[in-house]
C-alpha cells in the first residue's frame, strides 16, 4: 500500500522559508518520479514541482520557479520542498504524490486520504 506522509507545514510570515518533507512507504521510490501539488480551498489542485527518480532533473510551475527547491533523498525514502520567499498565494495544503496528472492526483488524495501538510503565509 503506497503511503505518503508529509509534515513541515506551518504559519509563517510573508517572506519567510519552510522545509516540507514528505516520508515514502508502500513502493519503490528511488525509481518514482515524485510531485509535490497543492491546494487552496475553492480552487482547483495545482501542480507545484516534480522531480526525476534520479533527483537530477527538477520542474517547477511558473509561480514558484526560483524560490522553491525541490528534492530527494533515496536512502531514506524522502521527498523534500525547501520554500523561500514565500507569499500569501502560497498558502495551500500541500501533498507529495508519485508523478502524474490532476486526475491521477486528485484520486490519490481523495481516496487514500491523504492529510498533506498545511502551510499559512499570513503577516
Amino acid at each position: 500500500e503506497v503511503q505518503l506522509a508529509e509534515s513541515g507545514g506551518g504559519l509563517v510570515q510573508p517572506g519567510g522559508s519552510l522545509r516540507l518533507s514528505c516520508v515514502a512507504s508502500g513502493f519503490d521510490f528511488s525509481t518514482e518520479s515524485m510531485s509535490w501539488v497543492r491546494q487552496s480551498p475553492g480552487k482547483d489542485l495545482e501542480w507545484v514541482s516534480t522531480i526525476d527518480p534520479r533527483g537530477q532533473i527538477a520542474y517547477y510551475a511558473d509561480s514558484v520557479k526560483g524560490r522553491f527547491t525541490i528534492s530527494r533523498d533515496d536512502a531514506t525514502n524522502t521527498l523534500y520542498l525547501q520554500m523561500h520567499s514565500l507569499k500569501t498565494e502560497d498558502t495551500a495544503r500541500y501533498y507529495c504524490t508519485k508523478n502524474g496528472n490532476n486526475a491521477y492526483w486528485r484520486w490519490y488524495i481523495d481516496s487514500s486520504g491523504a492529510q498533506g501538510t498545511q502551510v499559512t503565509v499570513s503577516s
